[in-house]
C-alpha cells in the first residue's frame, strides 16, 4: 500500500485532534463548509484538510456573523 495515501479519520478522530466536542464538529460541517464526507451514516474526514481549513479561518469565530448575534 502507498505509505502516501492519507487515511479517512472519524467524527471521534477529529474531536480529539481539534480538542472539541461533537455538536461543535457538526454546526461548522453545518455552517461553516467544514471539508467532511458523509460515509454510509458516519462523517469521514481528512486532517490534511481540516487544517487547511482552519488555517483559512474557517473556525475562527469572526467568521461567523450568525453565533456572534446569538451569544
Amino acid at each position: 500500500m502507498d505509505k502516501n495515501i492519507e487515511k479517512w479519520s472519524t467524527l471521534k478522530e477529529v474531536q480529539e485532534y481539534l480538542g472539541v466536542g461533537r455538536e461543535s464538529i457538526l454546526q461548522w460541517i453545518n455552517k461553516r463548509n467544514m471539508p467532511a464526507y458523509k460515509v454510509g451514516r458516519l462523517w469521514k474526514f481528512k486532517l490534511s484538510e481540516i487544517d487547511k481549513w482552519i488555517r483559512s479561518g474557517g473556525a475562527s469565530e469572526e467568521s461567523n456573523t450568525e453565533d456572534n448575534e446569538q451569544a
